[in-house]
């Protein structure tokens, strides 16, 4: 999921899209899905993120965000950062 995001204002509205290494469907399953809704909730309360719509698909996300308090790009950062890494620790604890 990585690719750097450059927001020119943070305030406004953007579409932003990110998906697995390969399009691998792990969104399917319950827990890997609410970890992408975890950190969104987290980011909305903690960091500024203002989450307009999302669509969890799959193997992939879509979503409608601003910011009109942080850099949005940053919020995306650490957003990615969290998830990603949640991810692997619970793809790894639930081999099936």
């Amino acid at each position: 999921m990585g690719r750097k995001y450059i927001y020119h204002d943070s305030r406004e509205l953007y579409f932003v899209s990110f998906a697995t290494i390969n399009w691998i469907a792990i969104f399917t399953r319950k827990i890997y899905f609410d970890i992408i809704v975890d950190s969104l909730v987290f980011c909305a309360q903690n960091k500024g993120l203002e989450v307009y719509a999302w669509c969890i698909m799959p193997s992939h996300v879509h979503l409608i965000i601003s910011s009109a308090n942080n850099n949005l790009s940053d919020i995306m950062r650490d957003l990615k950062r969290h998830t990603s890494k949640a991810l692997l620790k619970s793809i790894a604890e639930n081999p099936k």
